[in-house]
């Protein structure tokens, strides 16, 4: 996002936020709801353009989010979406993309609450590790023509019981409406989002062998060092990067891998 979308988006985040805040409010629930009116606002493109229109009063896009959602969802909800349509946005799809975040944030929220946004966490990485290593697995929740019915089915028989629920959820949301996203850009998303609920950045490390408790601290206090802020590691095994590790934060890259090195000594050579 641009411009006034992004602004609008970071007023909704504080808004939740501070919904959230309150002990009586049902993060999980509020994710929900902002999850069916993704939904709504996706399918219905006449009424997302009424709610974009510059031309219309914040007031008044409110009072029709009102007339439309009270009875509906909690009063919570119809607050926060009151609030988005009463700022300025870049295009209509915007405010899409907002409500499916602000769902999606909420049930981190939730997690966090919990006491379980570390398995959160944990379990989405493992989850993507284990969709990039199956291309059956990847088609079966990918497919176009399989309905949205059989692949929360397939996501409750692989995750249920094994996982939080909140991870269970986030990912039905993802294979059900992924709204032209991959798996791996849905998941990666959700990374970010818990890592900002943190404060901190989300660091890929793979190595050729599981690293201990004391070499993944010791990595990520000098990361953390290195970028001002606290560093979660994700980490991936692969036996082909032969020894080291490669890091990669966002669209940096620190790569200390013999692999990499004998990549470069080959590229040398034949130049």
């Amino acid at each position: 996002m641009i411009g006034a979308s992004r602004e609008a988006l970071a007023a909704g985040r504080q808004n939740l936020e501070a919904l959230t805040d309150s002990t009586s409010v049902d993060a999980a629930r509020t994710a929900e709801e902002l999850a069916a009116v993704t939904v709504l606002l996706d399918r219905e493109v006449s009424l997302r353009r009424v709610l974009t229109d510059p031309s219309r009063s914040g007031q008044d896009k409110a009072q029709l989010v009102a007339s439309l959602l009270t009875g509906q969802v909690s009063g919570e909800t119809v607050d926060l979406v009151s609030g988005l349509v009463r700022s300025r946005w870049s295009g209509g799809r915007d405010l899409v993309d907002a409500c499916e975040e602000l769902a999606a944030y909420a049930e981190i929220i939730a997690a966090e609450k919990a006491g379980a946004l570390d398995d959160v966490e944990d379990e989405l990485f493992r989850f993507g590790r284990i969709v990039s290593g199956s291309h059956e697995l990847r088609a079966a929740l990918t497919e176009p023509k399989a309905g949205k019915a059989a692949k929360a089915e397939l996501i409750t028989k692989l995750l249920g019981g094994r996982a939080n629920p909140a991870t269970v959820r986030l990912v039905i949301s993802l294979v059900t409406n992924p709204r032209g996203r991959s798996l791996e850009q849905g998941l990666e998303s959700y990374s970010k989002l818990a890592a900002a609920r943190r404060g901190r950045v989300v660091a890929l490390v793979t190595s050729s062998v599981p690293l201990s408790d004391s070499q993944r601290e010791r990595l990520s206090g000098a990361l953390g060092r290195l970028y001002g802020r606290a560093v979660h590691l994700n980490i991936d095994v692969d036996p082909e990067v032969v020894g080291g590790v490669r890091v990669q934060i966002g669209d940096e890259i620190i790569d200390g891998t013999v692999s990499s090195r004998l990549e470069g000594a080959r590229q040398a050579l034949e130049g």
